[in-house]
């Protein structure tokens, strides 16, 4: 008589950042039960990641006969002579806390398990774009599929329900504006712009971490208090007060030598120095003229709110990521679009899963 594995209740998809961490709690037919976010400053060490990983077992609720899938790009910080060492260390960690139920996600290779990470370290570095676009291409025919989060921003055409991305490696991807340093809470407004118009005129920016986009879009009111994790520029707090302080010394000021209306105006011209950082990438992916004239952009991440700004602006239509998923309640939704790898990794899974590939 041939045993059979049970299934597994749920399965975790985790998403492991080099600032934040991202674990999904989904059901075998795809529901998401529960989307959570937490601090995981991992250049300051490894036993960040154990905090972190630990914080959401915890508010999870610790899931028991759960199946893990795990992606990640926190092989990138420094605290890593490279990113097959990091690649390496982060799943010896994960493994020995999370258990033998695991698997990591290596883009075309697929879910791969502990014993097979070294060989497929370049498939599972940096690889949780895929995850998200490989989900959001078996939604969708066509379009532009763009994830703005706290530090980069990711654009992944879909053709014919597939992703068309012309890079694999970070560094490919940054040469053809498939992945793009600047996000909505991490970015030091120096990157921005060197000069800004402030009170009448062109002002030289300050070359130093003053502030961050974090201060800019708390400002304006779009950034989700939920979402702002980030510690500040100056390790102070998130008031509007220290906020103002902070992009006053981006223009050599204190916030007192004016009112807050004029500090919201500079923060929306650093908006707007973004927006076109961001509107020449997609200009750039559109150029390549794989999807039809005015095919959606799908919005995912902390900055949504940009993707459909962008979408406007270009005469496209607008799609939420999180539309297109299934979740029990609004907020996990709205979180699984926040993190959707995460939950885009856990639903890959499953359906390996079910078609017996899975590690």
């Amino acid at each position: 008589m041939t045993e059979t594995t049970p299934s597994p209740q749920h399965y975790l998809g985790w998403d492991i950042g080099g600032a934040n961490l991202k674990v999904a709690l989904v059901r075998p037919d795809g529901i998401a039960v529960k989307v959570i976010q937490v601090p995981c400053p991992l250049w300051q060490g490894m036993d960040r990641l154990d905090a972190a990983i630990d914080l959401a077992l915890a508010e999870l609720g610790g899931p028991g006969g759960a199946k893990h899938s795990v992606t990640m790009t926190g092989e990138l910080a420094d605290i890593f002579p490279d990113r097959a060492s990091g690649v390496w260390e982060i799943a010896l960690r994960t493994h020995a806390m999370l258990g033998s139920e695991l698997c990591f996600f290596a883009g075309a290779s697929g879910f791969v398990p502990l014993a097979q990470v070294q060989q497929h370290a370049n498939a599972i570095a940096s690889a949780n774009w895929l995850a998200s676009a490989a989900f959001v291409a078996t939604k969708l025919q066509q379009g532009l599929f763009i994830d703005i989060g706290s530090t980069t921003a990711d654009f992944v055409l879909l053709h014919d329900g597939r992703p068309v991305n012309r890079g694999q490696t970070d560094a490919e991807r940054m040469q053809h504006e498939e992945l793009v340093y600047t996000g909505v809470a991490r970015t030091s407004l120096m990157a921005l712009a060197s000069r800004i118009p402030f009170a009448g005129q062109w002002q030289n920016v300050a070359a130093e971490h003053f502030a961050t986009t974090a201060d800019v879009y708390r400002l304006t009111g779009e950034l989700d208090p939920a979402e702002d994790m980030a510690a500040t520029a100056d390790g102070a707090g998130k008031s509007m007060d220290e906020t103002c302080r902070r992009l006053a010394r981006m223009v050599g000021r204190d916030a007192d030598d004016a009112d807050k209306t004029a500090w919201v105006h500079l923060a929306q011209a650093f908006r707007q120095q973004q927006l076109a950082i961001l509107r020449d990438a997609v200009l750039c992916n559109l150029s390549r003229n794989v999807v039809r004239p005015g095919a959606p952009f799908i919005g995912a991440g902390a900055g949504v709110f940009l993707v459909r700004e962008l979408a406007q602006q270009l005469g496209h239509e607008f799609l939420a990521a999180s539309s297109l998923l299934k979740a029990e309640s609004d907020q996990a939704r709205n979180w699984a679009g926040v993190c959707l790898p995460a939950y885009a990794v856990a639903n890959l899974g499953i359906t390996a899963n079910s078609q017996e590939r899975a590690c």
